[in-house]
């Protein structure tokens, strides 16, 4: 594809629809294994083991977000761009160094985070009894930027199957080797388990990518040091954004752990995982398809911009739905996936469905800022989301409690919605479609009036009428997403439902 050609609408929406399905469609399975994890975890080792390993998670996170120099996203765009301008020297440039400098960063990174085991400990929990798990977790690093190196070249070149498959594997192991771990050794087995994890998405992404072409990059030392120059100063910001990111939920994680202990980290982290399983499969496929075609077609305002309101119609006709569902069943979905010490995380569930349905509308305009390589926009409206994001979780659940804590993710994206429209709109007059704007608001209202619905009306009552909400919205999104879609396109039976019912 030329980087100012995209193809026609319909055709676009049938590569959303087919991306977002197979990346889409592992996730849902991978969201299985995630559910048998965390039902095993809570049965296992209740709210505090879910917590431990939430924390060892974020540690885990932001010591690969440090050590990693945002190669991995860096290396995506470029790879992207290479492609699409067919420039095939480039592409084994930047797929060689990226691979061999993930390695580098991987191991120094492993050094790193080993050495500072106690200090990390030490400002986790406040001594060193985790100490020995925290330097067991450095090893995890290694493993994951390694692995991340190579599927930075999957993802730049579009294997988007390649990738679904990676996804599967690497849940249905994690599933397999979390469980025993954790069964004999309780919660001396959350460490080890994160760093099998880690060592089994190596293991995958490594037997996927020498599966793809390969070429021999013949690099001279200064055509090195300029490629890895490139890759280097645009991962930087890459990684500042990613280390804000990382920092901003560690340090909700620890206003949570400070005001109610490990047992109330533990209830946020089971609503944070469920609230974020839905969303995730779109989000994702955003990420995975999405961010490398709109870089290649970015210099087309245009075709940018019709991109973008086509990506987030499809999301939100998907997310919609599900969001609804979730507020209406939130106390029944956190017994069924976890046990009844996690009920009170049911209210927690729902305000971070409501800002999860305003990041998944926010998300395609934030790709314009990336795809067009706006790093000092990039990197401040970052800063600013974090300092808002603590700020008023700091706030809020020193005011109304633990609840406050689920309630700052959503003004986080209530706000950073508004300012990221700001800029794609400077970037590239961007604006929503008159669909869009009808269909969001359809989901917006709804969303509003069933969250408001549970807290007012009696249990029943509320159930009743999210679940009445649920089937007409579940057929409004089907009928929707069916007519973006050329009939010929249609499998024999929905052809056929569709023509009847024109």
């Amino acid at each position: 594809m030329n980087a100012r050609e995209i193809p026609p609408e319909g055709q676009t929406y049938t590569q959303i629809l087919k991306s977002t399905a197979l990346i889409g469609g592992s996730s849902l399975i991978t969201v299985g294994f995630s559910i048998i994890r965390n039902k095993a975890m809570a049965l296992i080792l209740g709210p505090e083991g879910v917590g431990l390993m939430a924390i060892y998670s974020s540690i885990a996170d932001i010591a690969q977000a440090v050590a990693g120099l945002g190669v991995q996203s860096s290396g995506v765009r470029q790879i992207a761009e290479a492609v699409g301008t067919g420039d095939a020297e480039k592409i084994a440039k930047t797929a060689f160094i990226l691979q061999r400098i993930s390695i580098v960063l991987g191991i120094v990174g492993t050094l790193l985070l080993a050495a500072l085991a106690f200090p990390v400990a030490e400002l986790t929990f406040g001594d060193h009894q985790h100490a020995v798990s925290v330097a067991l977790l450095s090893l995890a690093i290694f493993f994951r930027l390694a692995s991340a190196g190579q599927t930075a070249m999957i993802q730049g070149m579009r294997e988007i199957s390649m990738l679904a498959r990676i996804n599967l594997l690497t849940a249905f192991f994690a599933t397999v080797v979390t469980i025993p771990l954790v069964y004999f050794f309780g919660f001396e087995g959350i460490a080890p388990s994160l760093v099998a994890i880690a060592a089994v998405g190596l293991a995958l992404s490594w037997w996927y990518s020498r599966k793809m072409p390969q070429s021999s990059a013949n690099l001279s030392a200064p055509q090195f040091r300029q490629e890895l120059g490139a890759l280097l100063k645009l991962g930087l910001v890459f990684m500042a954004s990613g280390l804000l990111t990382l920092a901003s939920a560690y340090a909700v994680r620890l206003i949570v752990l400070q005001h109610g202990g490990i047992v109330e980290a533990g209830l946020y982290q089971a609503a944070w995982a469920l609230g974020s399983l839905y969303a995730g499969f779109i989000l994702q496929a955003m990420g995975t398809d999405f961010y490398p075609r709109l870089t290649a077609i970015v210099g087309d305002h245009a075709a940018c911009n019709r991109l973008v309101n086509e990506q987030a119609r499809v999301s939100i006709l998907l997310a919609g739905p599900g969001v609804l569902a979730t507020l209406t069943f939130a106390p029944v979905v956190m017994r069924l996936f976890y046990s009844p010490e996690f009920y009170g995380a049911a209210d927690l569930l729902r305000w971070i469905c409501l800002g999860m349905l305003l990041r998944i509308i926010a998300w395609p305009m934030g790709f314009i800022v990336l795809a067009k390589n706006e790093q000092a926009v990039f990197f401040w409206t970052e800063v600013a989301a974090t300092v808002v994001h603590v700020g008023l979780a700091w706030l809020l659940v020193s005011k109304v409690g633990l609840v406050g804590s689920a309630a700052a993710f959503f003004g986080l994206y209530l706000w950073h919605s508004m300012l990221i429209y700001f800029f794609a709109r400077k970037l590239t007059g961007f604006r929503w479609s008159p669909d869009n704007l009808r269909i969001g608001l359809v989901f917006l209202v709804s969303s509003a009036l069933i969250f408001s619905a549970t807290l007012f009306l009696p249990f029943w009552q509320a159930i009743a009428l999210g679940s009445l909400a649920v089937l007409l919205s579940g057929l409004y999104s089907l009928r929707m997403l069916i007519g973006l879609v050329p009939p010929e396109m249609l499998p024999r039976p929905i052809r056929k439902w569709v023509l009847r019912t024109v």
